[in-house]
């Protein structure tokens, strides 16, 4: 039996992070937040609600909140704006140690509702392998609107993801119902929870997690394991908790 080199791994987190306000929108956490994604020591992080920055947001203003969070730490970002009410503006982002190569915020709103979309970076990964591509999803709330929003999302990959390339798609799905997985499943989508434990991770409410709703998909990557997070401090630090994982993406030469 040939014995092949170990795989290179790179850690993942994605968490929503509710504009950077606590469970109840009574205190401003972003700091702490700050600390404990920090903590985590991930090499690609996916964020959703995050402020983007314009408008004036009182004692509460930190700037670009993705910006505020990625300082000194993680080089690279991208931000795509979702919705824009009374002058102040909110998205997902992608804070990153490898270099964007480029980005694109798809709009896969539905007429009508609220604004969502899908944010799709490509990232540089060292000693000439191929591109990374990663896309960040904040889905809508009725199910209908996240079949329209899954099919927009298996187009994006059909259309601008090599074949060969490695790609990580993570964020809050809403998908209290789990319909999600059979969606993706042919684009050659995979979840790194439901293939390790057999479901996704709890993440909804994070006080008293029930709802599974945040999650990693993977295709075209060595191996993926979830990694556990604490409850503290996150179970004071959004109402959602994060989901993380270790991805072996290349071989060792």
């Amino acid at each position: 039996m040939i014995a092949h080199p170990p795989s290179r791994s790179l850690r993942v987190l994605t968490v929503n992070i509710h504009k950077g306000y606590d469970v109840f929108n009574s205190r401003f956490v972003l700091h702490g937040l700050r600390e404990a994604v920090r903590a985590v020591q991930s090499d690609v992080v996916f964020l959703q609600e995050v402020d983007g920055g314009t408008g004036k947001r009182g004692a509460a203003d930190v700037g670009a909140q993705y910006e505020f969070l990625a300082d000194a730490i993680w080089p690279d970002h991208a931000y795509g704006r979702n919705a824009v009410a009374e002058g102040l503006d909110h998205g997902n982002a992608v804070l990153s140690r490898f270099p964007v190569l480029r980005s694109h915020n798809h709009d896969i709103s539905l007429p009508d509702v609220e604004p969502r979309g899908l944010l799709h970076c490509e990232l540089a990964l060292p000693d000439g392998l191929p591109a990374l591509h990663v896309m960040c999803v904040h889905l809508g709330l009725r199910e209908s609107h996240r079949r329209h929003q899954l099919a927009r999302l298996c187009e994006t990959v059909q259309q601008e993801v090599p074949a060969h390339a490695p790609l990580v798609v993570a964020g809050d799905f809403n998908d209290w119902r789990s319909r999600a997985d059979a969606l993706l499943a042919p684009s050659g989508l995979h979840e790194v929870f439901r293939q390790a434990h057999g479901q996704h991770a709890r993440s909804f409410p994070a006080r008293w997690p029930l709802l599974r709703l945040d999650r990693i998909y993977v295709r075209g990557v060595m191996g993926a394991r979830p990694l556990p997070m604490p409850r503290q401090p996150w179970a004071q630090l959004s109402d959602h908790a994060p989901v993380a994982a270790e991805i072996d993406v290349w071989r060792a030469p």
